[in-house]
């Protein structure tokens, strides 16, 4: 067990079937530092070799397509490295490591979160890769996330001899299709609507009684979402009423979007920028907890896709995944060490907005 051979306490099934948590205390007291470590589609990551930790990830087919595999060794490199400086230098503070499965589809972190799997951590650190030149790093959020799955139920009829006896589920789901394509011009750039639609035992020579539209909708916050949201919806109903057709318009909430604490990000910014110069922000990438590091890819081979497959897996890659960890680590041991900076990531926290309206709703 690669996390024991290290020093850290492991708990295996941490709150969910394939997650786990290796821990490791140094002195009385102290904070918490926590680290991320995503290892979707790895059953049971803390019994096998640091070999095998790189050969899985959560998209069939594409392999390392989102980079988990460097997610995962940089944390737990970071993890080993905060562990070794309180090690050293006698300091107090913890270090607890996740393993979180079902980044892709599961939304592995967020049941974790309800589960109290973060409630003794001060602060969280994570990275995440996508294209970009050498040193740069992106302290950007991710999306808010809500999930709309639409059904359309209609009536059969003989496509030749009666069609005008029939309810086109099929025509429904074209419908809303381009109902969607419509609205996209009106709504921000930032924001994004994307779906597939299919049926059920479709024919050419059957008029369609049944269609199924899965969508997401993104907006950069919760607030914004919730807007986008109720303007999609119409989209949906439109094509019901057009057709004659029955609608049963689903939502359920994902995601919402990534906070990213300024204290925390700038500091990463400062380690990084110490380094390299001047942080790229135009090729930057997106962000989970503190920041993402930026690997090389060929055109057009950015996150999920083959190419970035073959990236993720390169020399290249692995280097650019140990700057970002040690800037990682660095800005972890700062939380532990001093009171003033660690001030300064609670009062990022607090003044965040989005944040305490959420909170404030609940």
């Amino acid at each position: 067990m690669f996390m024991e051979k290290h020093g850290f306490e492991v708990t295996k099934h941490y709150h969910l079937e394939t997650a786990w948590r290796a821990t490791f205390t140094n002195g009385e007291g102290g904070r918490t530092i926590g680290v991320n470590s995503e290892v979707s589609s790895i059953l049971d990551l803390v019994q096998v070799s640091s070999a095998d930790f790189v050969k899985t990830d959560a998209l069939p087919g594409v392999g390392h397509a989102c980079g988990h595999n460097l997610i995962a060794i940089s944390g737990i490199a970071v993890s080993i490295a905060i562990k070794k400086a309180l090690e050293r230098f006698n300091l107090a503070g913890t270090v607890e490591l996740l393993g979180t499965p079902a980044e892709e589809v599961g939304s592995g972190k967020v049941e974790l979160l309800d589960k109290g799997a973060y409630k003794n951590m001060d602060a969280c650190l994570m990275c995440h890769p996508a294209p970009g030149p050498a040193g740069s790093v992106s302290l950007s959020g991710s999306l808010a996330l809500e999930k709309v799955t639409v059904e359309y139920t209609g009536h059969t009829a003989h496509a030749a001899l009666s069609p005008w006896e029939g309810r086109n589920a099929q025509d429904a789901a074209v419908l809303a299709y381009n109902n969607v394509s419509a609205l996209r011009q009106q709504l921000l750039p930032t924001h994004r609507i994307h779906g597939v639609f299919e049926g059920k035992d479709w024919a050419p020579n059957i008029i369609p009684d049944y269609s199924k539209l899965n969508y997401y909708v993104r907006a950069p916050t919760r607030s914004e979402l919730k807007a986008a949201v109720k303007r999609v919806i119409p989209c949906f109903e439109a094509a019901a009423l057009a057709t004659g057709c029955e609608v049963k318009i689903t939502t359920s909430p994902g995601p919402l979007d990534l906070r990213q604490n300024s204290a925390l990000g700038g500091e990463v910014a400062n380690i990084i920028t110490a380094k390299y110069g001047d942080i790229d922000y135009e090729w930057g990438i997106k962000s989970l907890h503190v920041s993402n590091t930026a690997i090389p890819t060929i055109e057009n081979g950015g996150n999920h896709t083959a190419g970035f497959e073959t990236t993720a897996a390169s020399l290249e890659a692995h280097y650019a995944c140990l700057d970002v960890t040690k800037a990682l680590a660095a800005t972890g041991i700062r939380v532990l060490i001093d009171d003033d900076f660690f001030s300064e990531v609670k009062k990022a926290y607090d003044d965040d907005a989005e944040i305490q309206d959420f909170f404030a709703e609940k």
